[in-house]
C-alpha cells in the first residue's frame, strides 16, 4: 500500500541507471574495457565447458560442477554487462520498472546457485582427500545429478518470493539508481510502498539460502586442511593441495568480495567503494576464474595442450586443401 504523502505523485514506470555517467570523458574507455572483459570471459567460459565434454580425463565429479560453474557464470555476466554496455554505446540508461527486477532475478538466483554450486565442489575435494576410499562410493554419478540439479533448483527458488512481493510495489518520486546493475537494496530505497515485508523477507531468505553452502564450504576447508597438515611428506602435501588449490581461490575471491559489498554501510561516502568491489564480484570475478582453472590445473593444462595439437593438423589441411579424413588414422 502506498504511504500517503506519495498519492499524488505519478508511479514511476522506468528507472534511470546512473552508473558510470559521472564519468563522461572515459565512456568509450569503458565500454571498449567491458567489452574486452565480456568477450574473454565468454571465450574462456566456452573453451572450459568444451574441454569438459570433450577430454575423457576431465569426466570427473570436479570437473563436471566445474562445468556448471562455467555454464553460470556465461549467464551471470550476461545478465549485466549487456545492457551496461549498450547504455556506454547509445547513452540511454533507462531501463523499465518491470525489466530492472527481472534483471535482478536473475542475478539473485543466479549467485545462490553459485553459492550452492561452490559448496558441492568443496564437498567433492572433502570426500577426495578426507575419505578417498569411500570417495567412489558417497560421489557416484546419482549424487552429482542431484547436487547440480540442486543447485539450479535452490537458486531458482531463493528469491521468488522477493521478487513477487517487489512487483507488488508502487515506485513514485525519484527514478534514479546509483549503481549499474538493478540490486535490491537501490531498487527498494524508491519505492513509496510499505516495503518492511520485503526487506524482512530478504534477510530471511539470504540466510536460509547463501548461510548454509557457506557454512558447508568453511567446514568442508577446515577438515581439508587439517588432513592435509597430517601427510607426513612434504610432496604429499603439496600433490593434496594442489587438487583444491584453484577452487579455494575461486570461494575466496567470491565470498570476500560479496561480504564488502553487502557488508559496508551502504552511505554517500562508500557509494563509490560499493560500486567497484560490485564489478569485482560480478565482473571481474567470472573472468578471472578461468584463468585460475587454466593455470593452476594440471588436468585442464593438459587438456588445453592436446585440443591445441588436434588443432593445428586440422587447420593444415584446410590451408592446403588436404584430405583431412584420410589422415585422420596418422594423427591418432
Amino acid at each position: 500500500m502506498a504511504n500517503t504523502k506519495w498519492s499524488n505523485q505519478t508511479a514511476v514506470t522506468e528507472f534511470i541507471l546512473l552508473g558510470f555517467g559521472n564519468l563522461p570523458e572515459l565512456q568509450n574507455l569503458l565500454f571498449l574495457m567491458f567489452l574486452v572483459i565480456y568477450i574473454v570471459t565468454v571465450a574462456g567460459k566456452i573453451l572450459i565447458i568444451a574441454l569438459v565434454v570433450a577430454d575423457q580425463h576431465l569426466h570427473t565429479p570436479m570437473y563436471f560442477f566445474l562445468g556448471n560453474l562455467s555454464c553460470l557464470e556465461t549467464c551471470y555476466s550476461s545478465t549485466i554487462l549487456p545492457r551496461m554496455l549498450a547504455s556506454f554505446l547509445t547513452g540511454d540508461r533507462t531501463i523499465s520498472v518491470k525489466g530492472c527486477i527481472v534483471q535482478f532475478y536473475f542475478f539473485c538466483s543466479l549467485a545462490a546457485t553459485e553459492c550452492y554450486l561452490l559448496a558441492a565442489m568443496s564437498y567433492d575435494r572433502y570426500l577426495a582427500i578426507c575419505k578417498p576410499l569411500h570417495y567412489t562410493a558417497f560421489m557416484n554419478s546419482r549424487v552429482i545429478l542431484q547436487l547440480a540439479a540442486g543447485s539450479w533448483i535452490l537458486g531458482s527458488l531463493a528469491c521468488s518470493s522477493v521478487i513477487y512481493l517487489m512487483s507488488q510495489l508502487i515506485f513514485c518520486g525519484s527514478n534514479e539508481i546509483d549503481h549499474f546493475f538493478c540490486d535490491f537494496t537501490p531498487i527498494i530505497k524508491l519505492s513509496c510502498s510499505a516495503n518492511r515485508l520485503v526487506v524482512l523477507l530478504d534477510s530471511i531468505l539470504a540466510c536460509i539460502f547463501t548461510l548454509p553452502p557457506f557454512l558447508l564450504t568453511v567446514i568442508s576447508y577446515i577438515f581439508i586442511i587439517s588432513s592435509i597438515l597430517r601427510i607426513p611428506s612434504t610432496t604429499g602435501r603439496q600433490k593434496a593441495f594442489s587438487t583444491c588449490s584453484s577452487h579455494l581461490i575461486i570461494v575466496s575471491i567470491f565470498y570476500l568480495t560479496l561480504m564488502v559489498v553487502y557488508m559496508l554501510p551502504n552511505t554517500n561516502q562508500l557509494r563509490v567503494f560499493h560500486k567497484v568491489f560490485s564489478v569485482c564480484y560480478t565482473v571481474l570475478t567470472p573472468l578471472v576464474n578461468p584463468l585460475i582453472y587454466s593455470l593452476r590445473n594440471k588436468e585442464v593444462k593438459e587438456a588445453l595442450r592436446k585440443a591445441a595439437r588436434n588443432l593445428v593438423p586440422f587447420t593444415r589441411c584446410h590451408t592446403h586443401h588436404i584430405n583431412c579424413f584420410s589422415l585422420a588414422g596418422k594423427w591418432r
